[in-house]
């Protein structure tokens, strides 16, 4: 499934950079501060990050064999 070259650009590599920028920008403003746990609990993020690390696909098969 290689990249064809004369096949039409679809989603955000039709739009222009700076579309890309001004949706992607959204995302952080979506939720209010006082609702983003993890920017204010950095120790809850850190561990949450770490049992995602734990389920990821490629531990699990490491755990296995």
């Amino acid at each position: 499934m290689g990249a064809d070259e004369n096949s039409p650009k679809r989603g955000f590599a039709s739009m222009s950079e700076e579309r890309r920028r001004e949706i992607a920008s959204k995302g952080g403003k979506s939720v209010p501060a006082e609702k983003r746990y993890f920017a204010q609990n950095t120790a809850s993020a850190s561990e949450a990050g770490r049992k995602g690390g734990q389920n990821s696909p490629s531990r699990r098969k490491d755990r296995q064999g």
